[in-house]
Parts: C-alpha cells; sequence; structure tokens
C-alpha cells in the first residue's frame, strides 16, 4: 500500500510537487491540479508523478450532489462531473465525493430522510448521471463510507453498486466513518475485516483518521489523530496489505505538519508490526 496525506511547502512546477511529496515520505499523493488545468499541466504531472513512483490517491468533488435545492443539486452534479473528468485525465485512483444529505442547512450533515428507500434510490440516480456523462476508463467515481448516510456499511455499498450498475462505480474506504456506535467501536477490527472480505479489489482508495469514544453518559464520537484512538490499525493495514500494492491510504483532516508528521511515524510503526511495507 501507499501512504499519503496533504504536503506542506511551496512549489512551482510538476518536479518540485513531486520532490515535496517524496520529502514527506509519501508514496501517494491528492490530486495537485484543479479542472481548469490544461492538458501540458496534466501531462507534466502525471510524468513526475511516474518518475517518482507516486499514486495520484484522489480528486475530491466534495459537495452535495442530493440537495432539496433543485439549482444547488445541478450546480453540484455539474461539480462531480468536472471533478470526475479530471481524475480521468491525470489517471487518479478515484474521484470521491460523500452521496451527499437532506439537510438543509449543512452539506454533508445528518437528515433523518437520508436513511430512507427515498434517498437511497436519488443517489443511485444521481451517481448514475454522474459516471455516464464521462464514462471513466482511467479512473473510478467513489462514495466515501459515512457515518449517517449512505453507504454506511460493507452490506450498503454492496447494494448501492448491485443498483447503480455501472463498471464506473468503485468504493472508498474510511473506517473511522463507519464507526457510529459503542457497539461498531468495540468490535472495529471484525467490521474492518468485514468490509474488506466484501469490497476488497473494489477499495480503489482509504482514510487514516482515528476515534475515540467519550465517557459521557450520552454516546459521543471524536475523531483524532491516529494513534490517539482505539481504532484497530493492526487490522486496516493487514487487510490493505492483501490489496493491489499500489492502493493509498491518507491522512486527512489534522491542523498542520507537525500533527501529520506524527500520525505518520504511528502509521509506519504499526506496518512494522504487522510485516507491511508503506
Amino acid at each position: 500500500m501507499r501512504l499519503g496525506g496533504p504536503i506542506y511547502g511551496e512549489w512551482k512546477t510538476a518536479g518540485e510537487w513531486a520532490q515535496l511529496v517524496a520529502d514527506h515520505g509519501y508514496r501517494a499523493a491528492y490530486c495537485p491540479i484543479n479542472a481548469e488545468s490544461d492538458d501540458d499541466t496534466v501531462r507534466s504531472f502525471i510524468e513526475a508523478a511516474a518518475a517518482s513512483d507516486i499514486v495520484i490517491a484522489e480528486v475530491g468533488a466534495w459537495s452535495n450532489p442530493i440537495s432539496r435545492d433543485a439549482a444547488e443539486r445541478e450546480k453540484n452534479i455539474n461539480k462531480n462531473i468536472t471533478q470526475l473528468k479530471l481524475a480521468d485525465r491525470i489517471g487518479a485512483r478515484c474521484c470521491v465525493n460523500v452521496s451527499g444529505s437532506r439537510n438543509p442547512k449543512q452539506w454533508c450533515g445528518p437528515a433523518m430522510e437520508d436513511l430512507t428507500q427515498e434517498t437511497f434510490d436519488c443517489i443511485v440516480e444521481t451517481v448514475q448521471t454522474i459516471i455516464d456523462a464521462v464514462n471513466p476508463t482511467r479512473t473510478h467515481y467513489c462514495l466515501e463510507t459515512m457515518p449517517w448516510s449512505y453507504p454506511d456499511s460493507a452490506d450498503s455499498y454492496l447494494q448501492l453498486i448491485e443498483s447503480i450498475d455501472r463498471p464506473g462505480l468503485a468504493v472508498h474506504l474510511d473506517p473511522t466513518n463507519l464507526i457510529c456506535s459503542p457497539q461498531r467501536w468495540a468490535h472495529n477490527g471484525d467490521m474492518i475485516r468485514e468490509c474488506f472480505e466484501k469490497l476488497g479489489p473494489q477499495i480503489k482508495s482509504v482514510h487514516a483518521k482515528d476515534i475515540n469514544l467519550s465517557t459521557s453518559l450520552m454516546v459521543h464520537l471524536d475523531e483524532v489523530r491516529p494513534g490517539l484512538g482505539q481504532q484497530d490499525y493492526h487490522t486496516l493495514l493487514t487487510e490493505l496489505d492483501k490489496l493491489d500494492p499500489t492502493t493509498p491510504l491518507m491522512m486527512e483532516h489534522l491542523p498542520n505538519a507537525e500533527e501529520y508528521k506524527l500520525a505518520g511515524d504511528y502509521i509506519r510503526s504499526v506496518a512494522a508490526e504487522v510485516g507491511v511495507e508503506l
């Protein structure tokens, strides 16, 4: 597998970007350019990544394509199409977004309507529209697993894959997002194994975070830096090692370079313990 995350420092050329990725100790990276980049620029980053053995992991399409607001929904569907085209141009492992939400105030926030058949059907139609507009050949469109919206489990992801029925669809796994109850928290290694057993080769990219269960009476789970929580990284890395060796494990949501270094050091230490290469 390939460890990656955000990079810190200035760069102007594709070669300088690739050197920064290497300086961070990464072999995977988030897409460094936007959809307006011309073909020469795209080509320069493809070549720089190949020369430095860097996998471009993800193009983000972060938005709400199932918004109840028609204008907002159309705008966000178009954004997803644009970002999927970029991922296909640069050969990223995937273009990733959440499925969206019916929450009128927070684009990826929880809403009771999100876990309904009506919303499931809307997700299916929306993803089909996005993929059909691009028909990607060098990448896949993926939905990130989430705690309160589909796909919220390996089984619901399988149901979406079957219903969407497009070869351009694959899987983005964020195991931390799936640890959304004390039961999953206590048995998260089993949940992680289930995800790899059922979704396995369809997984194109994975996010690396961690989670703590609060001691307050009501259930409260907090995202923390890898190594400061109870997510079973020994199981995660062991299962990841069974996939395509170019599968990226991408750190996210940390505030600065020092926190990313500490997270990376922890993940590397676990990798050494279980005998896998990053």
